[in-house]
């Protein structure tokens, strides 16, 4: 039996930065090979702080969330293996896979890259459309914990950049959920000692008035520094301290989101001398399946990640809960 669909939806659009409200807006039509999912839970990120401010790549007017995750509302003609009910999560980006780099095979880089909840509309909505080729089956997570699955799919790319060698030495700066994700990873794809200013086998919970006392016994306690570095906060400041934490020949990965105006200032010496790997980690392709083995499986734990739950309507609360980091991961859920 088809499952009934609205005309209209209740959705969370922006206008321009810094200007949004609830409205009833159409819901989508779909494509051949779309699938319409009925929107559960779809999580909200350091990124979709930027989108508010007009930052990243976002595209406007806009219904953001790019973390999806609910039921198969409906398929489009050509859908096959896809059956109504069916819980998913959705993959955000659309590729041209016609352009100079789709066609290198370096779609990451695709020049019309798009991704709903940023350049395309998104998530916070009640139903959201995605090409089939772009949605997964879930068995065991919550649609909350499942939000998740679109961070550890950039994880897992990050992972697949850095390649760590077994018995790696990693330091992570940040405890946001991709950052506590991809320690999880690291640990058990080579990684045999995870220092983390957030979470992992050594956990460092920094001062937030003068963590410097902290920073110097991190470098005391070790002093050839660290095999993989991994900068996941965001904060120029704190990425530029982070090549000194490098150990000779080791990978320094810029994991965060900053914002278009951040600069940093390195010394070239350092890099000739030292050769320092710089990494940049921006997204993901073809890392659904793999986030969803370890998360789906337990094999990554999740549970707790995302602990700030809000409707739709109460945006402004999710917001200050971002901007005030009581939340470390939020979602945005739906009846």
């Amino acid at each position: 039996m088809a499952a009934y669909i609205p005309k209209t939806m209740r959705a969370l659009q922006y206008s321009k930065p810094k200007e949004y409200g609830l409205v009833e807006v159409p819901v989508p039509e779909l494509r051949d090979e779309d699938i319409l999912i009925k929107v559960k839970a779809c999580g909200v990120c350091g990124t979709d702080l930027h989108i508010h401010d007009g930052e990243f790549i976002a595209k406007f007017p806009l219904i953001p969330g790019h973390e999806t995750v609910g039921v198969v509302a409906a398929v489009g003609s050509k859908v096959q293996n896809f059956h109504i009910g069916e819980r998913v999560v959705a993959d955000n980006s659309e590729l041209c896979g016609t352009c100079f780099y789709c066609r290198r095979g370096d779609l990451l880089f695709c020049e019309d890259f798009n991704a709903h909840g940023v350049t395309m509309n998104g998530g916070f909505a009640e139903y959201c459309a995605y090409p089939a080729g772009k949605v997964f089956k879930i068995k065991n997570l919550s649609d909350v914990d499942a939000t998740l699955l679109e961070p550890a799919s950039c994880a897992a790319h990050g992972l697949d950049k850095i390649a760590p060698k077994m018995g790696s030495s990693v330091l992570v700066f940040g405890a946001g959920p991709t950052g506590l994700v991809l320690a999880q990873m690291l640990r058990q794809n080579g990684g045999c000692r995870v220092v983390s200013l957030g979470a992992g086998d050594e956990y460092i919970e920094l001062s937030r008035q003068a963590p410097e006392a902290q920073y110097a016994k991190l470098k005391a306690d070790n002093p050839y520094g660290f095999d993989i570095v991994v900068e996941a906060t965001g904060s120029p400041k704190i990425l530029e301290d982070s090549i000194n934490y490098v150990r000779r020949g080791g990978k320094l990965v810029v994991y965060g989101v900053y914002s278009s105006e951040a600069r940093v200032a390195w010394p070239p010496s350092k890099i000739f001398g030292d050769e320092i790997t710089i990494l940049g980690s921006f997204s993901e392709t073809y890392k659904f399946p793999a986030a969803i083995d370890y998360l789906d499986s337990g094999k990554v734990k999740v549970a707790g990640i995302v602990n700030k739950v809000f409707k739709i309507e109460q945006w402004e609360e999710c917001l200050e809960s971002m901007r005030n980091k009581s939340a470390i991961k939020a979602a945005i859920t739906f009846d």
